[in-house]
């Protein structure tokens, strides 16, 4: 099967604009706050990672997916919203937009982050998709982009500001913020799919390492890029932990290198039509990196 990526991409962009959480109310800006970062250009990278893995596998399930890929994405949405908050990275810039805060007020960005966050799991109890299939999605999402993964990487991440961690920590940590998310975007699409339990551990394993990679790749760009062409606030890891301040930018960048073959290699793996699939979506990733 020939996969496209930029078809794929315009299929899921066209349900997302057409179905963003929305909401009738008295408040004259809460509704364009909602969806203001949702509808904001984005790569749209997890739910893409999640479509491609059911369009390699099982593409007539792919329609019934789009809501769960919307979910994924809203869900991603709300932990760039709150990680952009004054008390966390207060940062004024995201998806080449205005941070909500900035534009509204610290409340409205909570909320808002807030309402992405359960609307998300509104959305894949109600797919249509079968009720156990459903009920794994969402063990699975609030597992990895809980108290088991995402929400304890931020904590630490915050905690040991000014603090300098070791190089193993600081991978936890961004397995936990980071890579856990990526890799339950790859999961999910796998449950959806019934995939056998081993090709599933796989993906899980590749999803890790992609995660881990794009930490790396962000923290280079945070000191290589400005705000315009990095589409979000940049210098903002002055006083935190990063793979380049703790191994310099070359050995960042060596890391990166070796990451990427290392997911090159396990994608491998796969079978033909899943790595095609994931391949052609990764192929901009998995680049060597150059000074």
């Amino acid at each position: 099967m020939r996969h496209n990526h930029s078809n794929l991409l315009d299929k899921f962009e066209s349900y997302l604009q057409a179905n963003a959480p929305s909401i009738e109310t008295v408040h004259p800006t809460f509704d364009i706050a909602l969806q203001t970062m949702t509808k904001a250009c984005a790569k749209r990278f997890r739910p893409m990672l999640m479509l491609s893995v059911v369009q390699s596998l099982n593409p007539l399930l792919l329609q019934n997916s789009l809501a769960v890929a919307l979910a994924i994405e809203i869900f991603h949405t709300y932990s760039l919203i709150h990680d952009d908050l004054p008390s966390m990275d207060d940062a004024s810039f995201r998806r080449g937009v205005e941070t909500l805060h900035e534009t509204y007020d610290e409340a409205t960005a909570v909320l808002v982050g807030d309402a992405l966050n359960t609307h998300s799991f509104f959305l894949i109890a109600n797919s249509s998709l079968a009720d156990h299939t459903k009920i794994d999605i969402i063990k699975q999402l609030s597992l990895d982009g809980g108290i088991s993964g995402m929400i304890i990487g931020q904590a630490v991440d915050i905690y040991f500001e000014n603090k300098t961690l070791s190089i193993d920590e600081l991978k936890l940590l961004h397995t936990n913020k980071t890579a856990k998310l990526i890799a339950s975007s790859l999961k999910i699409g796998a449950m959806i799919c019934e995939l056998e339990e081993s090709a599933t551990q796989t993906l899980n394993n590749i999803g890790l390492d992609i995660g881990l990679l794009f930490q790396i790749q962000d923290d280079i760009l945070d000191i290589t890029l400005d705000e315009k062409k990095a589409g979000k606030s940049t210098n903002k890891d002055e006083f935190k932990n990063s793979f380049v301040s703790l191994m310099g930018l070359d050995g960042a960048i060596d890391e990166a290198d070796r990451l990427a073959d290392k997911i090159i290699s396990k994608l491998d793996m796969l079978e033909p039509n899943l790595k095609d699939g994931l391949e052609n979506l990764l192929k901009g990733y998995l680049h060597r990196h150059h000074l």
